[in-house]
This record gives C-alpha cells, structure tokens and sequence, in this order.
C-alpha cells in the first residue's frame, strides 16, 4: 500500500487546508494510522466496517465498506416471477421484512389497477406498524449497548419476542412473514389475537418507563451522547436523511403522513419532532424513543377502529402465472429508519423488467457517516454509527 494519500476534507473542519483543498497524509511518519471497525465488532449494525485513518483517538478519515453481505437482490428479481420474489424481497432487511412485502405488493396492485380490501388493508397498517415496533424495540435500547449498556438491550431483546410469538401466530413464521401479497393478505386475525397482542404491549408499557430510567436518564449516557455526531439541519436535503434522524434535526419527515398510504389517513397520530433541533445522538435515539411509545398508541388505536371481519383477498389472476401490465410506477412506505421505496419496472410478462429499491441505509450509513465522524473520537464511532440505525442488505441489493 502506497504510504502517502491524499484525502479531500471538509475545509470548515481544515481551515488551515491549501488553495488545492487537500490535506496530504503521511502513513510512514508516524502520526496517522489506519485501524478497521468492523465487520465483526459488536457496534457494527450489520455486514458492514469502517476503514478508519487516525490522529491519535481522533478520527480524520472514515469510509464506510460494504461487500460483505452482496446477494444482487435486484437482478434476481428479474429472473423470477413476480410471485417468486416474496421470499426474497423479506431479506433485504431483516429486522423489518413487511415493508419490502408492502411496497412489492402494492407496485404489482398500482400496475394491474387492484385494490385490497378494506379488511385487508387494517390487518397490513396493523402488520406494518409491529414491524415498526419489533425493530425499535431492538434499536431504542442499542444507545446504551453502544456505551457497554448492555441490560436494556436484553430486555428489549425479551420484548420484541413477544411480537415475534404474534407473528408467528398470524403468519406462522416469527421472522420472514410473506403475509402481505398483491391484492391483501394470507389470513385473518386468529381468535384471541387482539387480546393477547394487547397484553403485550402492556408489557411493553412498562419496559419504555424502564429503559428511559436505565439509559436516556444516565448522566454518563446524556455526558457521550448530547453533543456528539451532530446533524445540521441543512443537510437534511443535501443528503436524503429521513425518518427519525430527519425528524431529530428538527424536520418533519413521515411518509404516513406526507403521503397517506393504507389506513394512516383514518388514524389520529403525530411524528415525534426534535423542536429544539438536538439532532445528536441522544436526540436520534429519544426521537425513536417517542416512537415507540408512539407505536404502541396507534397500535391500539388501529385494534380499536379496524373491522372484526371482512374480505381478505381481492379478485387477481392466477398468483404464479401473473403477467403484470407494461408499465412503472414508485410506491413508498415508512419504515422505522424513513422511508422504503420500491421503483417497480414491468414489460408486461411474468417477470420484473426492473426492481430499484429507496432503502435509507444508503445515505445514512455512507455519505453522512462518513462526514459525521471527521473529527470524532474512536469510542464514539459506535454510538454515532448504531444512532443512524441502518441496514446493510439495503446497499448491498
């Protein structure tokens, strides 16, 4: 490796930079060393490291690397039929599978002019939004696993179970669902669902009272996280943030609400917004700490005002041998990290033309990580990291 780079910093950081707007780094001389976070470290959100060029325990070069998890979701979409694609579709994130099942699902309905029935369309706002629990309850307490905290994760761990226990009982798997699909979903609420999902988030109650005393009211938490990785609000456009770190610098950003999609248009809800601008990481965390509260509340309110029975599937052609209309079209969700694309391509056969997925990851976890972690301090690469919650086979699809 040649021992001299050159790198293009961010000259408000390097006022002392030349009129070229380089910053020469010398390996040989002593002073800087590169060091690798990642793959495997624990404060890596996924199949993913940081290659990262070092002053002492400050950070003067960061680049994000992926590779690590490349399956080419989108080219083999389009050597599949549509139907095919579900089970891979739910693999582009794990944690949060049913928004690629939604936004799959409802490109294939906008080209064929089908609509789900309004029964149908509950029990998929209703899926949606414990899959945006399930993941919170994973990401909320990983503030303090980042700090070596790791009692809430465990209980978050516990708790998200529970969801899992009722996907598995409305879908029967506990991880990969495939329940939402072109024209509805696979079944109905089974008997004493609504009760025991109710219960739950009882449970679930009691842990946010927890876990706000255990982690966001830690005066070491507040002291490595209230300053750090700070986002300007002006580069919420600049770099396609979304979602709750969108929403921690202060803008509204909600797809459920910018664009109503399902039933979010009959529910009485607001998004979190950091007013005061924190948009650190302790703001990016508490934004998704009222989401999840948040979460709970429309949760119940959706058992409240959704029908106790109804039609689940619409009137589609044959599910294997369904040649899309000739067309495209862009259909969007929110997930728990902002919102979830799909551009949807058909030339009319059995088969996508072209699949593109909008995943937040991408923005998040390589233009802006790289820029929020100049001048940082090695410990808080993961905390600045895990705060933007970003899912790697999202990049890599």
């Amino acid at each position: 490796m040649n021992s001299k780079f050159k790198i293009e910093p961010d000259r408000s950081l390097y006022p002392s930079v030349g009129k070229d707007g380089k910053l020469e780094i010398d390996l040989s001389s002593g002073k800087y060393v590169k060091i690798w976070h990642g793959p495997n470290h624990p404060g890596v959100t996924g199949n993913m490291s940081l290659e990262l060029t070092i002053c002492g325990d400050e950070i003067v070069e960061a680049k994000t690397h992926v590779g690590y998890l490349h399956r080419g979701f989108e080219k083999i979409f389009e050597r599949r039929t549509w139907m095919q694609c579900f089970p891979t579709v739910v693999r582009m994130c794990v944690p949060e599978p049913d928004t690629n099942e939604y936004c799959l699902a409802a490109a294939m309905e906008e080209l064929s002019g089908v609509e789900a029935p309004e029964y149908a369309q509950w029990m998929r706002t209703l899926v949606l939004e414990m899959a945006r629990l399930t993941n919170l309850l994973r990401t909320v307490p990983g503030l303090g696993g980042t700090m070596g905290l790791g009692l809430g994760v465990q209980w978050g761990v516990y708790m998200r179970d529970l969801l899992l226990d009722r996907f598995e009982e409305l879908t029967g798997a506990r991880i990969y669902h495939m329940y939402i699909i072109p024209g509805g979903v696979r079944g109905k609420m089974p008997e004493g669902f609504k009760e025991r999902l109710l219960s739950n988030l009882k449970e679930i109650d009691d842990f946010s009272l927890r876990v706000k005393k255990l982690i966001f009211d830690n005066a070491v938490v507040k002291k490595r996280a209230v300053g750090t990785g700070y986002v300007d609000p002006s580069w919420v456009d600049r770099f396609g943030v979304v979602g709750p770190n969108a929403r921690a610098a202060g803008v509204n950003r909600d797809v459920r609400k910018d664009y109503p999609y399902l039933k979010y248009a009959e529910l009485d809800f607001e998004p979190y917004v950091d007013e005061n601008k924190g948009s650190d990481v302790y703001s990016r965390f508490w934004v998704r700490y009222m989401d999840m509260i948040n979460t709970v509340a429309l949760i119940r309110q959706i058992l409240d005002k959704m029908p106790n029975d109804g039609e689940i599937l619409a009137r589609i052609p044959n599910a294997l041998h369904w040649s899309i209309p000739k067309g495209q079209t862009y259909v969007r969700c929110e997930s728990s990290r902002g919102e979830y694309g799909f551009y949807a391509v058909s030339d009319g056969s059995e088969y996508p033309r072209r699949i593109n997925l909008r995943g937040p990851s991408y923005t998040h976890a390589i233009a802006l990580l790289e820029k929020l972690l100049v001048n940082a301090n090695i410990s808080d690469v993961s905390p600045i990291m895990v705060s933007l919650t970003t899912c790697p086979p999202e990049i890599e699809r």
